[in-house]
């Protein structure tokens, strides 16, 4: 089973500023509206979605649920409740990870994506995220969440591919290596 992450990024490596805002992110998306970054074809391969409740929270005040149809599964060990906008389209998931994934694994799902800081570096450090596509975005920060914070070990990585857009961003795939014999889904991003 493939634990994807599909994410963006500022040059600098943060996913959001300080206090937690992605509206940097979407003002550069926006500029470019007509730019397609393979978002839509990496999410129709996964078949199942995991996020945090911080990754919730931003997802829930865009106003809109951008992964309708799409099964969703939250962690989360204090929302006890979905958000109005959400309910009967998530599942909140507050128990063991390797539990979670055993489970998902037994009922037949191939790739997951994985999105949320907290959420991606507790899967690496679980060593089961198989790829990650990076898109940097043109803009530093000087300060915010960084996404490979709290790493314990070193994590090798294979360079599968780089593409660069016409707006500035460079997209790169990664495979980890300790999952390099273990996925063919990378192949299709």
């Amino acid at each position: 089973m493939d634990l994807s992450v599909y994410i963006g990024i500022s040059v600098d490596g943060f996913i959001a500023t300080t206090e937690g805002s992605v509206d940097w992110l979407m003002e550069q998306e926006e500029a470019r509206p007509d730019e397609d970054l393979g978002f839509e074809s990496f999410l129709a391969s996964c078949d199942c979605m995991i996020m945090g409740r911080k990754t919730l929270d931003q997802v829930v005040s865009f106003g809109e649920w951008v992964y309708e149809g799409k099964r969703v599964i939250v962690l989360s060990n204090t929302l006890k409740k979905a958000p109005s906008l959400v309910q009967g389209k998530i599942k909140i998931y507050n128990g063991e990870l390797g539990y979670l994934l055993d489970q998902l694994e037994d009922e037949g799902v191939k790739r997951i994506y994985v999105d949320g800081g907290t959420t991606i570096q507790s899967f690496l450090k679980m060593s089961r995220i198989t790829d990650l596509t990076i898109t940097r975005v043109p803009l530093l920060l000087g300060d915010g969440i960084p996404l490979f914070a709290n790493i314990e070990k070193s994590i090798p990585l294979k360079h599968v591919r780089t593409d660069t857009f016409s707006n500035g961003f460079v997209q790169t795939l990664y495979r980890t290596i300790y999952s390099e014999n273990t996925s063919s889904a990378v192949n299709h991003c």
